[in-house]
């Protein structure tokens, strides 16, 4: 049976960092469902490369509606989290134990939320700082998965092996 992945995003994602991930939980039989402020409104990657329909707005929707959450890099992760209804809705994955995906700049909107000291993980260079200074046990790695629950990484070339445990936690 299919997981229903929320999935927040905004203008300036990291093309790459949603396509790819995406099309891989749908081809595995997951349902993806993007998020941002308003329904039907059309989103470009930085990289000119994706555009995205927007499924649902964030005023519609409620985390218990959902299995998992995917948060994709560039400078989208960044604009949300200036949103309160976007980092309580991050921030109630966490609290539920649910998967949560994050690549690249991703990791910033759950700093936000506040849910990640004590963790294992990882992201872009740029915002290391800002993730130990969130208590996150920083790793240097392609991917870190911890508790069983949060999967993260670093850029675009580590999209395969998020995609892979990723899919794992499904």
């Amino acid at each position: 049976m299919g997981r229903k992945i929320a999935t927040v995003i905004t203008d300036m994602f990291e093309d790459s960092e949603y396509t790819k991930p995406a099309a891989a939980f749908k081809e595995a039989g997951h349902e993806v469902i993007t998020i941002e402020k308003e329904a039907g409104k059309k989103i470009e990657g930085k990289n000119k490369q994706a555009e995205v329909t927007i499924d649902k707005g964030i005023d519609e929707v409620k985390p218990e509606e959902f299995d998992a959450l995917f948060i994709p890099g560039g400078f989208s992760p960044d604009q949300l989290r200036a949103d309160e209804r976007f980092v309580k809705f991050t921030k109630a994955f966490m609290d539920d134990k649910k998967p949560v995906f994050a690549i690249c700049h991703g990791p910033q909107l759950l700093i936000t939320a506040k849910s990640l000291d004590g963790r294992d993980a990882t992201g872009y260079v740029s915002i290391k700082v800002d993730l130990e200074n969130a208590g996150v046990n920083f790793h240097d790695q392609e991917v870190v998965v911890c508790s069983n629950q949060l999967v993260t990484s670093r850029t675009p070339d580590d999209i395969p092996a998020f995609i892979r445990e990723s899919l794992n936690l499904l």
